[in-house]
């Protein structure tokens, strides 16, 4: 039986760069040795209170790039997670055996309700459940995450092992995070510190326009260059080289690193370089990302497709869980 496999993206952030150098090219590989499940978490960017338009054009828009770079719908599990209506009530199932303090002492609560004071709501409190449901509604065996959501990956483990021991059941299973098997690329954002992202706005998006791309890399945070022969790189420039390293040739990253390294670099012809390597590695996906957003049937299709293969399998756990925990109809 093939490994399940499950991975899901916010829908108020499109792929960026580092997504898909990162994560979604394993993913597309990956999708046809595992029964591979992918989707966009709408319910979760509720914890933010997007306005109905921009959700709504925001969720389309991750469904177009996913099916851009790659992911194939008939081979691979990739939905919606609001058209799962299952998912929301084993969250609700799920709420009655977390509990408030272990809750509360989570990081990425507390990190999210330092940044919006203004709206700590419940959503938030609860987020490690609800990510919890969308990973066993599919019992699924991996779950590839970043370090920032190994501590919610946890407490998924945690309600599993409480749900089977609270029912003596062995019916959960304990999900483990995943690597790929090797160290995950990371790609820095453009402005010198961190990783690329949508909420930090240093990022490079795969629906971006060649004009678009230039300009960004062009703005990209260097420093006043190096006055000793090998001397360290800071920050910045280090980001920019680390980029550099993933999307160029050998003979182009050797190249630029000389030119540093003898105090002869001009980061003005580094970011030119670097703009021309982004844009041949985006140029298909970009080309396809408007192909396919043109496509308003083909993109209903696959929501459509998406979710009844999703539900059919979240249908079947709330069946069962419903019947471990006694919730049994009457007529």
């Amino acid at each position: 039986m093939r490994e399940i496999v499950l991975s899901g993206i916010r829908s108020t952030g499109n792929l960026h760069l580092g997504n898909y150098l990162g994560a979604v090219q394993n993913f597309v590989k990956m999708q046809h040795d595992s029964n591979c499940f992918f989707f966009i978490a709408d319910f979760h960017s509720l914890t933010t209170h997007p306005t109905p338009a921009d959700l709504h054009k925001s969720v389309r828009q991750v469904l177009v790039e996913y099916l851009a770079a790659g992911l194939d719908p008939e081979v691979s599990t990739l939905y919606i997670q609001s058209d799962v209506p299952e998912i929301a009530e084993l969250y609700l199932l799920l709420n009655m055996n977390a509990y408030l303090g272990e809750l509360e002492r989570t990081t990425s609560f507390k990190e999210k309700a330092r940044k919006q004071p203004e709206n700590v709501n419940a959503g938030l409190l609860t987020y490690p459940v609800l990510m919890a449901a969308d990973i066993v509604v599919h019992h699924a065996d991996k779950v590839p995450v970043g370090k920032d959501q190994e501590q919610n990956l946890e407490m998924a483990r945690k309600f599993a092992r409480r749900f089977n021991n609270m029912y003596s059941v062995d019916y959960f299973k304990e999900p483990v995070a995943y690597n790929f098997g090797k160290e995950l690329i990371k790609i820095p954002g453009l402005d010198g510190t961190g990783k690329m992202g949508k909420s930090e706005g240093n990022g490079i998006f795969l629906a971006d326009d060649e004009k678009t791309i230039r300009k960004k890399i062009m703005r990209a945070v260097t420093d006043s260059g190096p006055t000793e022969p090998n001397s360290q790189m800071s920050e910045s420039v280090k980001n920019l080289f680390s980029i550099l390293d993933i999307v160029s040739s050998k003979d182009t990253v050797e190249y630029f690193k000389e030119k540093y390294n003898s105090c002869e670099i001009r980061y003005g012809d580094l970011k030119k370089q670097l703009a021309e390597d982004v844009i041949k590695l985006i140029a298909p996906i970009n080309k396809r990302i408007q192909e396919i957003d043109s496509n308003t049937d083909y993109i209903s299709k696959v929501a459509r497709m998406g979710a009844e293969k999703a539900r059919a399998s979240a249908v079947k756990t709330l069946q069962e869980v419903r019947e471990i925990i006694g919730i049994r109809k009457f007529y």
